[in-house]
């Protein structure tokens, strides 16, 4: 078997119309499509689908962005739940995941469905 790349993520929904607003309107990704019923919204993120679903399983998104300060405080001014500030997770002296040297910073917050989301950050050193 050969995987090209991820396709669609799938994040639970308890109440489509409002997650629909958050991913749309919070976080700012186009809206595809919607279809209620069956109670389906997807997004598109970049080269992968976001699904959201009525009744899915939880699961967890981490979202790339270009300035994870920026992005966190438009997150708190619009009074989303915050959970976790910026805060370096690690450290790549080796060169594990990227550039030598560089950081990955991370914060978490929780979208309208009680679901956990990440914004992620590379640094270069």
């Amino acid at each position: 078997m050969h995987v090209d790349r991820l396709h669609q993520v799938a994040q639970r929904a308890v109440d489509l119309p409002r997650a629909v607003a958050f991913y749309r309107d919070v976080v700012g990704l186009p809206l595809i499509a919607e279809f209620d019923p069956p109670g389906l919204a997807f997004f598109d993120l970049g080269n992968v689908r976001l699904l959201v679903e009525r009744g899915a399983a939880p699961s967890q998104l981490y979202l790339q962005v270009p300035d994870i300060d920026a992005a966190w405080a438009e997150i708190v001014a619009v009074g989303v739940e915050a959970v976790d500030p910026p805060h370096l997770i690690f450290r790549d002296d080796n060169g594990t995941f990227a550039e030598r040297g560089s950081e990955e910073w991370m914060a978490f917050f929780r979208d309208s469905e009680g679901n956990l989301v990440g914004l992620v950050e590379r640094r270069v050193a």
